[in-house]
C-alpha cells in the first residue's frame, strides 16, 4: 500500500516510493528509490529538504504506523466488524490527499497498477482452484486505486489503454475499478463512497472463475449452453461473496446489476430502468466501454472513440444522461490514447480539454513519415495557430512502438 509520510515519521524499514514534495531551492532533487536502511539516509534527505514521500508499506520491512491504519469497530458481541472497519475509515475529501501533476503520480499510478495485476492474478487462479475470495487483498487494492485516482485522474487513466489478451479476465476486474473510481469522482461522490463503487467493480466479475475456463477463451461464437453458463458469473460471484462483511448493500446492487440494461433487455434478472440504482448504471458503462478497448484472447479490442460511439448508439440500453458525462469524463481522445496528426506526426494526449475534446493538449513525438522518433514538444491543440488536427488514434503497433514504454518514457519524472 502506497502512503504519504512527512520526513518526520520516516523511519529505517520504510521503502521509499517517490519524494512527494521537496523545499523550494533545493540544491539536489531526489529521485530514488529504495529501502530506508539506516538514520543517516533520514538525516541526508532532511538536509536535502525533503518535505514528504511516498512510502510503499508493501515493500517495507515495518508495518504501517497505527494511526494510519484504519480504525476497527466492535459490533454488540464485542467481535471486530469488517464492514464497520471500510465504513469507519476517515471521511476524506479531494483536498485530503496532495494533488500531483500526471508526471508526479504517473510513478506511483504505474506501480499500483503493476504489483495489482499481479495479485489479482493470483487471486484469481487460486479461486479457480476453490480458494476463497481475499477481501482484504482486494480492499487494499481499490484503496490505493482511489487514492492515485484523488491526487491526479490522468495516471491511472493511461494504464486502462494497455492492452494484453493473455491477463483480459483480472485486467478487465482492474481497469473497470479505475474507471468507475475516476467516473465516479468526476460525478461529485465523496471518496469513502468511491472506495465503495471501485472494490464492487473490482468484484463484478469474480464468478468467472467458477465458469469453464475453456468457454471464456473460445475463439468462436459461443453455443447457447456455453452463453447460458458464462451468464451464470453473476449468480456465482454472488455465492463467492456471500457472508462477506466488506459488502455493502450498494455493492452487492452493483454487482448483482452490472449486465442489466435500462430497456430491460440485460441479465440476469432482465429488470429495468426503475429498479437500476445509478451506481448500478455507471457499472453498466463502464464494464462495456472496458471491454470493448481490451484485447481478448480471441478478439482485439476496439479504439476509445468507437466504444463510446457504441455506448451512445445504444440509447435504450444504457442511461444517455451518464453516457454523455462519461465521455466527457474520460475524453473522446483519452489522456495516454497515441494520436496520428494532420502534419504526419504521432503524438500522445496529455491532457483533456473538456471544453473542445477534439483539440487536447498532446506531446508530439515521432514523424510517421520517416518513421523517427523526434524531439518531444508539448503543443495544444485549441489554441495552436496553424491547422494542425487529430485524424485518429492509433496502437502504434504498425510503427513498431510499444504503449506500454512510450507511457514511461514519456510520463515518468
Amino acid at each position: 500500500m502506497l502512503i504519504s509520510l512527512p520526513i518526520s515519521e520516516l523511519k529505517p524499514g520504510m521503502f521509499v516510493e517517490r519524494v512527494n514534495r521537496q523545499s523550494q531551492g533545493a540544491s539536489i532533487k531526489i529521485k530514488t528509490r529504495g529501502m530506508v536502511r539506516e538514520p543517516a539516509i533520514i538525516q541526508r534527505l532532511v538536509k536535502e529538504g525533503v518535505e514528504e514521500l511516498i512510502i510503499d508499506f508493501s515493500q517495507s520491512d515495518v508495518p504501517i504506523p497505527r494511526h494510519l491504519q484504519p480504525a476497527k469497530q466492535a459490533n454488540k458481541d464485542g467481535n471486530t466488524s469488517t464492514e464497520q472497519t471500510m465504513v469507519a475509515k476517515p471521511k476524506l475529501s479531494d483536498r485530503d490527499l496532495t494533488q500531483a501533476t500526471l508526471e508526479q503520480e504517473f510513478l506511483i499510478a504505474s506501480t499500483c497498477y503493476e504489483q495489482s495485476m499481479v495479485k489479482l492474478r493470483a487471486m484469481y487462479h487460486e479461486l479457480t482452484s476453490g480458494m476463497q475470495v481475499n477481501m482484504e487483498l482486494l480492499s487494499d487494492v481499490a484503496d490505493a486505486i482511489v487514492d492515485s485516482v484523488f491526487r491526479n485522474p490522468d495516471a491511472m487513466a493511461a494504464l486502462t489503454l494497455l492492452r494484453d489478451k493473455n491477463s483480459y479476465t483480472w485486467r478487465h476486474m482492474l481497469n473497470c475499478a479505475i474507471l468507475t473510481a475516476i467516473f465516479a469522482r468526476y460525478l461529485g461522490y465523496e471518496i469513502n463512497k468511491v472506495r465503495q463503487m471501485a472494490l464492487a467493480a473490482l468484484l463484478h466479475d469474480i464468478g468467472l472463475a467458477k465458469v469453464p475456463q475453456g468457454i471464456l477463451t473460445k475463439p468462436g461464437k459461443l453455443t447457447d449452453l456455453e452463453l447460458k453458463a458464462v451468464r451464470r458469473h453473476v449468480a456465482l460471484g454472488l455465492g463467492m461473496l456471500k457472508g462477506q462483511k466488506h459488502i455493502t448493500n450498494m455493492m452487492l446492487e452493483m454487482i448483482v446489476n452490472h449486465h442489466e440494461r435500462i430497456d430491460g433487455s440485460g441479465y440476469p434478472r432482465g429488470i429495468d430502468g426503475d429498479k437500476l440504482s445509478r451506481e448500478a448504471r455507471i457499472l453498466n458503462i463502464v464494464d462495456v466501454y472496458a471491454a470493448m478497448i481490451a484485447d481478448k484472447p480471441y478478439k482485439k479490442g476496439e479504439e476509445s472513440l468507437a466504444a463510446l460511439r457504441f455506448l451512445l448508439s445504444q440509447k435504450s440500453a444504457f442511461d444517455q444522461a451518464l453516457v454523455q458525462r462519461f465521455i466527457k469524463c474520460v475524453g473522446i481522445h483519452p489522456v495516454g490514447t497515441l494520436v496520428r496528426l494532420t502534419n504526419e506526426r504521432l503524438a500522445m494526449v496529455v491532457q483533456g480539454n473538456e471544453d473542445n475534446p477534439i483539440k487536447p493538449k498532446v506531446r508530439v513525438f515521432y514523424n510517421t513519415l520517416h518513421r523517427h522518433h523526434i524531439t518531444a514538444k508539448d503543443v495544444d491543440l485549441s489554441v495552436l495557430k496553424d491547422d494542425i488536427k487529430i485524424i485518429g488514434s492509433t496502437q502504434g503497433t504498425e510503427f513498431e512502438l510499444n504503449l506500454s514504454r512510450l507511457l514511461k518514457e514519456h510520463l515518468l519524472p
